[in-house]
């Protein structure tokens, strides 16, 4: 009998032009196979209408394929991040839900723009605009790209440090859906809810700790470990939190653009020996090349 491919180089984490990344579906399939991925999803924040493409040029290059998203979700007073994966591209609870949750985008860009207009940054509003592929989802890195491209800072790094995070007058915070509410329209929809670079969260110790004990809760089963923001340090960090929360291991570069992102799709490390890869779990979801 011939054993199951291991996918060792699985690449569950990235952004299309859909949401806030620069290249279309079919070139980040493109990318991720001649980076040597061997099992793929798009996750395209709060929007899944990338989804059919990615899979289909996926699959035109013998790729096989997840389907995924990112949701935006408000976590003691902070935005946290939770991947949606294997789950069913048409159910209508989930595609509700993350339209619902796309809503308040656009009210938000334009205050941030008046913000950004008070301290002598103009037009950035319709300058971010450019950028977003979808203007549903119109976000930080859009108005970031707009502000390089114009001259105002350097880079999107210095762009957030300076204009976009919390107490710089570009920064309005949104409410987003509720940790609940994504787990659930997640595994309604017959997929696998992960707690997406949570290296990245500034909690304390035991809000972190509340945190995974209510994902939990709702029906969470994976985490990501290695992943594109975290450092060796963290992969061994959330290596062990997922083996005390009894969590599926995840991987995924979290790449954005070519010009952007720290690390290239396909190129993290492995995940830790000791850890259950969520790809495991998943393997009747997987969309495999005819």
């Amino acid at each position: 009998m011939t054993s199951p491919p291991a996918w060792t180089n699985a690449d569950l984490h990235c952004h299309s032009c859909v949401s806030d990344g620069t290249l279309e579906p079919e070139a980040l399939a493109a990318r991720a196979r001649a980076n040597g991925v061997e099992l793929w999803a798009l996750t395209d924040h709060d929007e899944i209408g990338g989804q059919r493409r990615a899979r289909d040029a996926a699959h035109a290059l013998g790729l096989p394929y997840l389907a995924g998203t990112e949701i935006s979700v408000s976590f003691a007073g902070l935005t946290v991040h939770i991947v949606g994966l294997g789950f069913d591209m048409d159910n209508e609870a989930l595609r509700c839900g993350l339209e619902t949750t796309r809503g308040g985008r656009t009210e938000r860009a334009r205050e941030m723009a008046a913000g950004l207009a008070q301290v002598g940054v103009h037009g950035t509003f319709e300058g971010a605009l450019k950028y977003a592929g979808n203007p549903e989802l119109i976000a930080r890195t859009h108005f970031a790209r707009y502000l390089v491209e114009t001259g105002v800072c350097a880079n999107t790094n210095d762009v957030f440090r300076k204009y976009l995070v919390e107490g710089k007058p570009g920064f309005v915070p949104h409410r987003w859906a509720q940790l609940g509410e994504a787990v659930r329209w997640i595994t309604q929809a017959g997929g696998m809810a992960v707690i997406a670079h949570p290296g990245r969260y500034k909690f304390t110790a035991n809000e972190e700790y509340a945190l995974f004990t209510e994902f939990k809760t709702h029906g969470g089963l994976g985490v990501e470990v290695v992943t594109g923001s975290h450092t060796s340090a963290d992969f061994l960090k959330y290596a062990d939190m997922a083996i005390e929360f009894d969590l599926l291991a995840s991987r995924g570069s979290d790449f954005h653009s070519p010009d952007e992102s720290r690390i290239d799709l396909g190129t993290l490390p492995a995940l830790p020996a000791r850890l259950s890869p969520v790809w495991e779990a998943l393997r009747e979801r997987v969309s495999l090349p005819q």
